[in-house]
């Protein structure tokens, strides 16, 4: 999320880490920890400016549903988050 950033060896010159949003972000996550797993991998995505397809482990998916409603509720823009909800083979592999 930070970036790398080093020293110019040119004389009074700077050297800057420009962080550019990646876009949409797919991110998968598994059935252990679901509340932490999620806010893990979706803050920085979305700190970063990108947006997220999100696909919580189809064993605990109210966790992700009910994060998507808190985050809808305190007003998050339509299509920011998006989740999708199946079994991993099926609705993982093609994110």
């Amino acid at each position: 999320m930070y970036g790398q950033t080093s020293v110019s060896s040119l004389f009074r010159r700077w050297a800057i880490t420009k962080r550019v949003p990646v876009g949409v972000c797919g991110l998968i996550t598994a059935w252990n920890a679901p509340m932490a797993i999620v806010t893990w991998k979706l803050f920085p995505a979305l700190i970063c400016g990108n947006t997220v397809v999100l696909k919580p482990s189809e064993d605990t998916p109210l966790t992700a549903h009910l994060l998507g409603e808190l985050l809808k509720t305190v007003g998050f823009p339509d299509g920011v988050l998006n989740i999708v909800h199946g079994i991993g083979s099926e609705t993982g592999e093609p994110l």
